[in-house]
């Protein structure tokens, strides 16, 4: 009998999009430190390219958030210049405390944030002018 190891899907993945300006994640499961770092990475990686980009985070199945992530300086100081170079950020689902968050901190971003429900998820692609490409 030969048995194979699965390895389990990082709970923040990128999702493929149809505009290169255009960061989309999707998050599934519990986020620690780390995978917020690598998350930051991909938007980075993206401002790398274009100066300023949009963001969809599609939360599907939030597991959670280790919250010394919040103590992390290095990750502070990522999503303090991230945050610069971000026009429009779409939230979508999540928990629901998130909307409160939103409306409290968009008023102090330089971006434009909405956050749409799960079952909108349509609205907030076609906000951004954009579409999720199919995997293949």
């Amino acid at each position: 009998m030969h048995l194979t190891a699965t390895v389990p899907l990082p709970p923040i993945r990128r999702i493929e999009t149809s505009r290169d300006d255009l960061c989309a994640l999707e998050i599934a499961g519990r986020i620690t430190a780390p995978d917020v770092e690598n998350a930051y990475g991909l938007i980075e990686g993206e401002f790398a390219q274009h100066d300023e980009i949009d963001l969809l985070v599609r939360i599907a199945d939030y597991g959670g958030v280790d919250w010394s992530t919040g103590a992390n300086l290095d990750i502070l100081r990522r999503k303090l210049r991230a945050i610069g170079h971000i026009r429009h950020y779409a939230l979508v689902g999540g928990p629901f405390w998130l909307r409160g968050i939103t409306a409290l901190s968009a008023p102090f971003m330089s971006m434009e944030i909405r956050r749409f429900a799960l079952e909108d998820e349509d609205a907030a692609w076609k906000w951004l002018k954009a579409r999720p490409l199919e995997m293949t």
